[in-house]
């Protein structure tokens, strides 16, 4: 994690408190660490990568603790870029129980939690937040026990719906971290 945009990235988390917010495995801070490195061992390309580390910033339908409000959204836009914070907001805004069931089915629509509103996302974009979901879930999938019991078996199913739409390397780990589920 040496690249400047990362270190600056890092240093905006630790302001925003997520060094000090827990989670499976630590902190925040940590699991953004590690969601940053999983991606960037399956060859996520920058914006990616960055989105992984600030994925939380508005936090999320399944982790609700936001570091930022939304109307922060230029802050963070300024220090990862305008392609990483997009990610960050897709990711943040998405409605699990009305997007998850049909994501990958043709011409599906993706649910913003945030405006109430549903789209047809572009192809990048949905990938991005398939190996982005990938990448987190499998972070929790290895730190907390707990969670892998009460999610692991529909964690498997929703790795093989994003099947299609994930890396080699992230589909391979989502099969080798799925089988202890």
């Amino acid at each position: 994690m040496d690249d400047r945009a990362t270190v600056r990235a890092r240093e905006f988390l630790g302001q925003s408190g997520a060094g000090a917010v827990p989670h499976p495995g630590g902190t925040l801070l940590a699991h953004l660490d590690r969601v940053h490195d999983r991606l960037a061992g399956w060859g996520a390309r920058p914006a990616l990568r960055l989105a992984g580390l600030c994925h939380a910033a508005y936090g999320t339908d399944g982790f609700p603790s936001a570091l930022l409000p939304l109307d922060r959204r230029p802050e963070l836009r300024t220090v990862i870029g305008t392609e990483a914070e997009a990610i960050v907001y897709f990711y943040a805004s998405c409605d699990r129980r009305a997007t998850y069931p049909t994501l990958t089915d043709h011409n599906s629509r993706f649910h913003d939690r945030f405006t109430g509103g549903a789209l047809l996302p572009a192809p990048r974009l949905l990938r991005d937040f398939t190996e982005l979901t990938a990448a987190n879930e499998l972070d929790l999938v290895h730190r907390d026990p707990a969670f892998r019991e009460r999610h692991g078996p529909a964690l498997f199913g929703l790795f093989t719906r994003f099947r299609p739409l994930l890396s080699e390397p992230a589909r391979r780990d989502c099969l080798a971290g799925s089988a202890g589920a």
